[in-house]
């Protein structure tokens, strides 16, 4: 039977989908408006089915487009997964390495070894992105990132990983010195830690159970997008916390903000590197037997 349906209209369905206009995609795709009206129009033709119906002055997705579309993006990852693999077998390098630092992590302790790679590998396209808690292994289970760093807790039950412990962090109870807390009876008790509003740092899941970490206070919460936020959330006053000694070592230094000290002592945070088993490549390895004579963060923390 006859293929109606070409990687490459799908990717122009793609397009047009994400872009959300004919000529926007045109533009991500460099090619002319004209042309992908005519590759829609002739896939539409090859298989007797609307793709896409007028609402107003916008052209959405009908049922069938939308099904096309869906299935469609698994085929151009597939396709992908394949053109990576088949390089990857005949040198050993792979082209490209995603890699996402759980948000306690900052992406800029990988630089000096990205540098040191980019020197063994010019060509190697690499994707830094960040998680946070559950949603950094989701990254890694769900094959949008080839290796996670400074993962949190162990994989949640997931064939086909490889978890390496990587090092474990000191959590410290912070807040800024003009907070209220800060004139608390001390240690700091669960009643204390209950009237003061918690800064969390929100689980960028999708579709995994969320995950929490240090929350000592159930009532009140300030959700931030990452650890950095998170910080900087503490130094304004706006709420108190936990946090990794070496992520708020210079503000403590410089007394942005204080430690205070909690009738129940933080236990500390277990940080890991993981990686999918089938995952082989040159590049994966190397950095990760880079990482794990990172055994203690670095000294610099932003």
């Amino acid at each position: 039977m006859k293929n109606l349906i070409s990687l490459e209209a799908i990717e122009v369905l793609d397009a047009i989908q994400r872009k959300g206009s004919y000529a926007a995609a045109a533009s991500h795709l460099n090619k002319v408006p004209s042309a992908l009206s005519y590759t829609i129009q002739k896939l539409e033709q090859d298989l007797a089915v609307t793709l896409f119906q007028k609402q107003g002055r916008r052209s959405v997705l009908t049922s069938a487009g939308e099904h096309l579309l869906e299935q469609g993006r698994k085929l151009l990852l597939a396709a992908e997964q394949l053109s990576h693999s088949t390089q990857q077998v005949a040198t050993g390098w792979e082209p490209r390495l995603r890699i996402a630092c759980d948000t306690v992590i900052p992406s800029s302790w990988l630089h000096p070894l990205l540098e040191q790679l980019y020197a063994l590998q010019n060509n190697i396209i690499i994707e830094l992105s960040e998680e946070v808690l559950g949603g950094t292994w989701e990254a890694l289970i769900e094959n949008r990132v080839d290796l996670i760093v400074g993962a949190v807790d162990r994989p949640p039950g997931h064939q086909g990983i490889r978890c390496l412990e990587w090092f474990d962090a000191d959590m410290c109870f912070v807040a800024s010195p003009q907070h209220p807390i800060t004139q608390a009876a001390q240690p700091l008790s669960a009643e204390s830690l209950n009237q003061h509003r918690s800064v969390i740092v929100r689980d960028s899941s999708r579709n995994l159970p969320t995950l929490n970490y240090g929350i000592l206070n159930r009532k009140q919460y300030l959700y931030v997008p990452s650890m950095a936020e998170k910080i900087n959330a503490h130094c304004a006053g706006l709420g108190v916390g936990l946090a990794p000694r070496f992520r708020v070592a210079e503000q403590l230094a410089a007394g942005k903000l204080i430690e205070l000290p909690l009738a129940q002592p933080p236990a500390r945070a277990s940080l890991h590197l993981a990686w999918k088993t089938a995952n082989r490549g040159q590049a994966l390895q190397w950095l990760v037997a880079q990482l794990q004579q990172l055994c203690t963060p670095p000294n610099a923390a932003r």
